[in-house]
């Protein structure tokens, strides 16, 4: 049953001990049971028509790169749309967060619908922080589905460890950091994970720095459908981009600061 109120997910959970060891150690955790059945229906049924009304891929997937083929990927939902607004700056995830990082308060850097569908190819090996001109490595994703899945949709799967040694390559998610990486991983020997399963309204957590991909989607006809939010630790500033792709990333999801500036645009509001 949908609930008529929006469901403002401002009840907090605690965090234990264990979990926050293990995603500092490890560089990722899954965490179960962070939204109860009748706040999943009501914001997986929110997300999926917000991302129908702003999707713009029309291609066939055949005619698509490696990255249009991994998912459907619509970011910052929360601007546009206000019932996914409270599904963003909501005080649960953004107590989590803070909580694994170990740090006080944290900002939103963006969140971003990741729709992969049915025949949808592989996410290749990729560090989520190679794009974000920061100056902090107190920075982790949310990555949360909205549906149960399981392997065969497209599991995030991580490089354990990984986070620790900070930057690896100078590589955007493509076919050439799935090869480049992977002989990294390989050469590191970083042990390689994923849950089996996962129920909706569970989420994984991992930091910047950590090394994740995801295999394709081969099922016939269902569309794994996850929402994301990345946090970072209130105080950060924003960093000369090294790339074109964090100049993009100031532009758009920093409001423009300058290197040097706190990075607290209006776009990065404070969630707790």
């Amino acid at each position: 049953m949908i609930p008529t109120e929006i469901p403002l997910l401002n009840s907090l959970i605690n965090v234990d001990a264990a979990h926050i060891s293990n995603f500092r150690q490890q560089g990722h955790v899954l965490i179960k049971n962070i939204l109860q059945a009748p706040e999943v229906t009501y914001y997986r049924e929110v997300i999926r028509d917000a991302v129908s009304r702003y999707n713009t891929e029309t291609r066939a997937m055949q005619d698509r790169d490696t990255y249009s083929k991994a998912f459907l990927q619509i970011m910052n939902l929360w601007e546009i749309d206000e019932q996914v607004r409270q599904f963003t700056v909501a005080k649960r995830f953004s107590k989590i967060a803070a909580d694994l990082l170990g740090v006080d308060h944290v900002r939103i850097y963006h969140d971003q619908a990741l729709f992969k569908e049915a025949g949808g190819g592989f996410t290749p090996w990729h560090q989520d922080q190679y794009y974000w001109p920061l100056d902090t490595t107190q920075t982790v994703t949310m990555w949360m589905p909205l549906m149960d899945i399981n392997v065969e949709l497209g599991m995030l799967t991580f490089a354990t460890g990984s986070h620790l040694d900070g930057f690896a390559e100078n590589i955007p998610i493509s076919d050439e950091s799935e090869t480049s990486l992977q002989k990294y991983i390989k050469q590191k020997k970083y042990p390689i994970s994923r849950a089996e399963t996962m129920q909706a309204g569970d989420a994984t957590w991992h930091y910047g720095w950590t090394l994740h991909n995801a295999p394709g989607n081969s099922t016939a006809n269902t569309t794994r459908e996850v929402m994301t939010i990345i946090y970072y630790a209130d105080g950060a500033d924003v960093t000369q981009p090294q790339n074109k792709h964090q100049e993009n990333d100031r532009q758009r999801w920093l409001g423009g600061l300058n290197p040097g500036q706190l990075a607290n645009s209006n776009l990065n509001p404070l969630v707790y």
